[in-house]
């Protein structure tokens, strides 16, 4: 991931500068709903797993939104299985007047904080250490960069990655 990330953000840039148009009115980006499936790469789990995540996107400032979110996740592990819905905000800082990006694409730069709700299952027949936890407590941060492509006013599509659950899914505005 860590050589992927940099070439992902070069091919976004890239593409967002390719024709660009600066208009002189402001963007609005909030009053958006986002719906996002993806995969979660946490330190503490064996390996990717799916992610359910959808948040709301409101204008605060010029060029930045709040968005209250929800992510869902769970995976199963040889002696449990784990449940994990992090809820939060997100707070996104959009450059598309820097970037110059012409009116279809959004670029940004967010953080997500929150807290983790977790649930934990263990196996029958397990014999060990019942309060074996590793990995993140119940603070959630999440660090991301990201953009959207408009296929209208209405609807989009979105690349988010991130620091620990990064997603691709359909943007509604309103």
């Amino acid at each position: 991931m860590r050589k992927t990330f940099p070439l992902l953000l070069a091919i976004i840039l890239i593409a967002g500068n390719a024709n660009a148009q600066h208009s002189g009115s402001s963007e609005k980006f909030g009053h958006t709903l986002n719906l996002g499936l993806g995969i979660g790469y946490y330190g503490y789990v064996d390996h990717n797993i799916p992610v359910i995540h959808l948040n709301y996107e409101f204008d605060v400032a010029k060029d930045f939104t709040l968005a209250p979110f929800i992510t869902f996740y769970s995976h199963q592990h040889k002696y449990y299985r784990q449940t994990v819905i992090p809820i939060g905000v997100k707070g996104s800082y959009y450059f598309d007047k820097i970037l110059k990006a012409n009116a279809k694409w959004d670029f940004y730069l967010a953080g997500s904080l929150g807290f983790a709700l977790r649930n934990t299952r263990w196996n029958d027949g397990y014999d060990r250490e019942l309060n074996y936890h590793e990995g993140a407590g119940p603070l959630y941060l999440d660090l991301h960069i990201g953009t959207e492509y408009h296929f209208n006013k209405r609807i989009g599509t979105f690349l988010d990655l991130s620091t620990g659950v990064s997603t691709i899914g359909l943007s509604f505005h309103k």
